[in-house]
């Protein structure tokens, strides 16, 4: 039977494709979006087949009217804690209220789980809000997708085509991170959100590349050996991120400030994907790390 699945967040990068993915799987997509949302970004999800609905998201009886025939809702919404805890309650709430059996949160990023508290600021965001929908009815599946591929191209520590350099933290030239592709993410949500038989936390990563990896893979690509080096120990780097969050209070107001952008990176040298369900669901063709990298090199 034809599934109907309720997408928050679906204007946003994510949110897009995966709307997108759930029509060309045949569901009925439901979208929920602001009265501010730009025109523009509402014909794109038209286009794509969604059904698009234009709410008031303070209000949780609107929500729950828009939620009411559907088998599952998707959260994609991004920011801080207004967002991910408090507008994520009011989606909750809203679905719970209209009888919908189903919920993936806002979770996708590395599977803070296993992490300390207080080590990044966003992963406990979305903490608070697991101790809440893990209190509620409502069955929930969160999709752990590693760090998104396009970090890459951006010229971070890890891969820097500005100064030719990949760096690493500690001794883990070797250590293999876990990224995916926002298209790959988007196929296996909208895979998760017609099965209901998904289990509570599911781990992915397109591919999983160290640095020594990356460094073989642009050699290969472009012929040229970019510099690879160690940054600093990962104490170091703690004490480092610590103090750049002190010295910046107006950082807790931005999404990505550059503590935070520190804390990412801390996270991806600390924990791995090691349950990884790739295999879950056929026809999803994964990306790899060389073939991702090919794309911008």
């Amino acid at each position: 039977m034809e599934k109907t699945i309720l997408v928050a967040g679906a204007t946003g990068n994510l949110g897009n494709r995966i709307c997108r993915e759930l029509v060309k799987r045949g569901a009925t997509v439901k979208a929920i979006v602001r009265d501010s949302t730009d025109t523009d970004k509402i014909e794109i999800l038209k286009e794509l087949g969604a059904e698009v609905s234009i709410i008031d998201l303070n209000d949780v009886n609107a929500i729950a009217a828009e939620c009411a025939d559907a088998d599952c809702v998707i959260s994609a919404v991004a920011g801080l804690g207004d967002v991910i805890i408090d507008l994520q309650k009011r989606i909750l709430d809203g679905a719970i209220k209209a009888g919908v059996p189903r919920f993936i949160p806002s979770d996708f990023c590395t599977d803070y789980n296993n992490l300390p508290e207080g080590e990044n600021r966003n992963f406990d965001l979305r903490r608070t809000f697991k101790k809440y929908i893990d209190q509620s009815p409502i069955r929930a599946s969160s999709v752990f997708n590693g760090c998104f591929a396009d970090i890459l191209k951006y010229n971070t520590p890890i891969l820097n085509l500005k100064d030719k350099s990949i760096g690493y933290w500690g001794d883990k030239a070797d250590w293999k991170l876990d990224f995916t592709t926002m298209d790959n993410t988007a196929s296996f949500t909208a895979e998760i959100a017609l099965d209901d038989s998904a289990p509570r936390d599911l781990q992915i990563a397109g591919f999983q590349i160290s640095p020594n990896m990356i460094f073989d893979d642009v050699k290969e690509i472009t012929g040229q050996e970019f510099k690879l080096h160690q940054i600093a120990t990962l104490e170091d780097f703690a004490e480092y991120i610590r103090k750049q969050r002190a010295d910046n209070p107006a950082g807790e107001n931005e999404l990505y400030a550059k503590f935070q952008q520190g804390q990412y990176m801390y996270s991806m040298f600390s924990t791995q994907h090691n349950n990884l369900e790739n295999n879950r669901y056929k026809g999803i063709s994964w990306t790899i790390g060389i073939d991702y990298i090919k794309t911008f090199l």
